[in-house]
């Protein structure tokens, strides 16, 4: 498997895992297409934009509700399945954000796409935190 070593917003996906950061609805927007109403950050839609660049030029954004956090929207590329992802304030930002993104299009967790989900090398040990240091 080659290294991949993408960015989205400020997460850095590197051989040694995965770093997520949470993106605000507020500041610099983009136009949200359809969703205009919440403007997508536009922090969030380049980074995403540069994502899907890197990775094969289309992906799959699945938006999941986080509680009080927001709405994180993981992104699965279409090119060897890399993950990435981004967090704003709601589900309509999350949709925007979508909207605002050419090559990227709203799906569900089914069996096609977990199955071509791929964890950057090293995501596992990172994730599972002192379990796996000790």
């Amino acid at each position: 498997m080659s290294e991949d070593t993408s960015t989205v917003g400020t997460e850095e996906t590197t051989a040694s895992g995965t770093e997520n950061t949470t993106a605000s609805g507020t500041g610099d927007t983009a136009s949200g297409g359809k969703h205009a109403a919440h403007a997508a950050p536009r922090g969030v839609v380049k980074a995403i934009e540069g994502y899907v660049r890197r990775n094969g030029g289309s992906a799959k954004a699945v938006l999941q509700p986080i509680g009080g956090a927001g709405v994180r929207i993981t992104l699965v590329a279409a090119e060897g399945g890399i993950l990435g992802d981004e967090v704003v304030d709601d589900l309509d930002t999350a949709t925007a954000v979508v909207d605002a993104v050419d090559g990227v299009e709203v799906a569900e967790w089914d069996r096609d796409l977990t199955s071509t989900a791929t964890p950057a090398p090293g995501h596992w040990r990172k994730m599972a935190g002192w379990v796996a240091n000790t």
